[in-house]
C-alpha cells in the first residue's frame, strides 16, 4: 500500500487533531500548547506540499471516504456516486499548498505574539478548524461538503476575528462577520438544494455529467457566484473586509487572507468545472469582470485615505482581489471559444491563478509586518508612528519586499502576474488594463506613504525604546518573504510547475468528470 495515497484525507485528519489536541495540550502548559500548535502546524504545511507533489506526478486524485476502497467512486452496479468523496487536481492542490503555507506562517507567528492573552487553547483550537474548515473547501468533490466545511471556516473565523471580545470593535466586527456568513452560506445551500433536487446528486462530477442550463440552474449559479463573491471581499459586498481585517490578530489575518481565496477557489470550481461552457452567454463572465474592475478601484481609493495600517492593508486586499476575478473572468468568457482561450483566455487564467498565489503570499506578509508594528508600538494609526526603519530592521526589510510586490515593481512576482493580466485582458477591451494599471500606481502611491510614514523620518519620543520583534515573529515573517522572493527569482519554474498545471486542470472539466465518472462522460 502506498501511504501518498492516503495525502488526501491526511491534509484534513492532521489540522483536525490539531484542534481537538490543543485543550488536552493546554493542559501540560505553555510550553506543551505552543509545541502542539507548531508542531501540528508544521505537519499541515507539510502535508498540503505533499500532495501538491502527489498531484503534480499522478494526476487527479481521488480519495473516498466510507467506502469499499478509497480510491473506487463507482463500486460495481452504480452509476452514481453517493459517498463522501475527495478529488484534488492541480487546482486544489496549489489552492491547499498556498493554504498550508500560510496557516503555518500565522501559526509561528503567533506564538509570541498571541502569548500576552488568555484563552489561547481556544485560540489554537480555531485556528487549526479555520484550517480544516479552508482545506476542506478546497479538497472535497462534492457540494454539500463544500457548504460543511464553508461552515466550518466561517465559524472558527467568528470565533478568531472576535478573539479579543474586551474590545468593541472585535465584536462589532465579528458581527458583521456572522451576518455576511449566514447570509453566504444560505445561498450557497439553497444552491445546492437546487441542484440536487434537479439531478438527485452532489458530487461535483456527476452533476456537472448531467447538467443542462435551464432557470433552476441559473438561479443557482446566481446565488453562488453573490454567495462566494461577498465572501471573497469583492465590491459591493465588501463590508465586512476592513473590519475583519483590522480587529483579528495578525496571524489570524494572514490565515483569513488565504481562506478568502478558498471561496475564491469555489466560485471558480463552480464555473469553470461545474458549468463550463454550457453557461453559454458570457454574462457570468462578465459580471465577474465587472466585480473585479469595481474591486480594484473602490479598494484602492478607500485604501490612500486610510490612517489605521491594518483597514489600509485590509482595502488592499479588496482591491487586489479585482486582479484574480479580472483575470479569471476573462478566461471564463473565453472558455467556449477555443480560438479565443488560446489567444488570450489561458494567458488570463494564468495571470489570475498566479496573481491569487502571489497575492496570499505578500498580503499575509504586509498583515503581519503590520502586527509587528502594533506589538511594538501599541498603535495601528500611521500618524503616530515613525522613523521605526532604525529599531525594526528586519520588520521594515520584510515590508519592503512585500510593498514592491504588490505594487508590482519590477523584477517582483507581483509584476508578472499583473504583466500577464494586462496583456490578456487588452484582447478583450483597452480600458480594462488601463483601470488595472492605475490601480497599480495607486498602489505604489499607498505603500509609499506607509513606508515614509511609519519606517522613514525621524524616530518619535515614545518609540525610543523600541526594539526588533521576537526571532519567531520574524521568523513567521520570513517564511512568506521566502516564498515571495522565490516566486520573484524563478517565475519561469513557477509558471510552467505550478500556475500552468492549475490553469489546465481548471478548463478541463472532461478530465474532471472522467476522474469520478470513468468512460461515462
Amino acid at each position: 500500500m502506498n501511504w501518498s495515497e492516503h495525502l488526501p484525507a491526511l491534509t484534513l485528519a492532521i489540522p483536525l487533531l490539531g484542534a481537538f489536541g490543543a485543550p488536552v495540550a493546554g493542559i501540560f502548559g505553555r510550553l506543551v500548547r505552543n509545541v502542539w500548535f507548531l508542531l501540528f502546524s508544521a505537519l499541515t504545511a507539510i502535508s498540503t506540499l505533499l500532495l501538491w507533489q502527489y498531484v503534480s506526478a499522478q494526476g487527479i486524485a481521488i480519495y473516498v471516504l466510507g467506502g469499499e476502497s478509497w480510491s473506487l467512486a463507482l463500486p460495481s452496479g452504480m452509476s452514481l456516486p453517493i459517498r463522501i468523496i475527495l478529488q484534488v487536481d492541480a487546482f486544489s492542490a496549489l489552492m491547499a499548498l498556498i493554504g498550508g503555507i500560510a496557516m503555518f506562517a500565522g501559526a509561528i507567528f503567533s506564538l509570541r505574539f498571541m502569548e500576552r492573552f488568555s484563552g489561547l487553547d481556544k485560540f489554537v483550537t480555531l485556528f487549526f478548524l479555520l484550517t480544516v474548515g479552508m482545506l476542506g473547501m478546497e479538497l472535497t468533490g462534492d457540494l454539500f461538503n463544500f457548504f460543511v466545511f464553508l461552515e466550518i471556516a466561517s465559524i472558527a473565523s467568528i470565533g478568531l476575528v472576535a478573539f479579543w471580545r474586551d474590545k468593541p470593535e472585535a465584536v462589532e466586527a465579528g458581527f458583521k462577520y456572522m451576518l455576511v456568513s449566514i447570509v453566504g452560506a444560505m445561498m450557497v445551500l439553497i444552491a445546492v438544494g437546487i441542484l440536487y433536487g434537479r439531478y438527485d446528486v452532489i458530487n461535483f462530477a456527476a452533476v456537472a455529467q448531467n447538467l443542462h442550463m435551464g432557470l433552476a440552474e441559473k438561479v443557482a449559479l446566481s446565488f453562488v457566484v453573490i454567495a462566494l463573491a461577498m465572501k471573497s471581499g469583492a465590491v459591493p459586498m465588501h463590508m465586512w473586509t476592513p473590519d475583519a481585517y483590522g480587529e483579528a490578530p495578525a496571524g489570524v489575518t494572514c490565515l483569513l487572507v488565504a481562506v478568502s481565496q478558498a471561496s475564491l477557489y469555489g466560485l471558480f470550481r463552480v464555473c469553470f468545472s461545474l458549468y463550463g461552457a454550457t453557461m453559454g452567454s458570457g454574462v457570468v463572465a462578465w459580471t465577474i469582470i465587472i466585480l473585479g474592475m469595481l474591486s480594484m478601484f473602490v479598494g484602492v481609493t478607500m485604501a490612500v485615505i486610510q490612517k489605521d495600517i491594518k483597514r489600509l492593508m485590509a482595502y488592499h486586499s479588496v482591491s487586489q482581489i479585482g486582479y484574480m476575478f479580472l483575470g479569471l473572468g476573462v478566461g471564463l468568457l473565453a472558455i467556449a471559444d477555443p480560438r479565443a482561450l488560446g489567444e488570450y483566455g489561458m494567458t488570463a487564467m494564468q495571470g489570475g491563478i498566479y496573481h491569487l498565489f502571489n497575492y496570499s503570499m505578500y498580503k499575509g506578509l504586509l498583515f503581519l509586518t503590520a502586527g509587528a508594528l502594533y506589538y511594538r508600538t501599541g498603535t495601528r494609526n500611521l500618524n503616530e508612528m515613525g522613523g521605526l526603519a532604525r529599531s525594526m530592521p528586519r520588520t521594515t526589510i520584510m515590508f519592503v519586499i512585500a510593498a514592491a510586490a504588490i505594487a508590482g515593481l519590477p523584477p517582483f512576482n507581483g509584476f508578472v502576474s499583473k504583466l500577464l493580466i494586462y496583456e490578456s485582458t487588452f484582447a478583450v477591451h483597452p480600458i480594462l488594463p488601463v483601470v488595472a494599471m492605475v490601480t497599480s500606481v495607486l498602489t505604489l502611491a499607498s505603500f509609499v506613504k506607509v513606508f515614509q510614514t511609519a519606517f522613514l523620518g525621524p524616530a518619535r519620543e515614545r518609540f525610543r525604546q523600541v526594539r526588533e520583534v521576537p526571532p519567531t515573529m520574524v521568523a513567521g515573517m520570513a517564511v512568506l518573504a521566502v516564498v515571495v522572493l522565490g516566486l520573484t527569482l524563478f517565475p519561469t519554474w513557477s509558471l510552467a510547475n505550478m500556475i500552468n498545471p492549475a490553469a489546465e486542470a481548471l478548463v478541463d472539466k472532461a478530465g474532471y468528470i472522467k476522474a469520478v465518472m470513468g468512460g461515462g462522460f
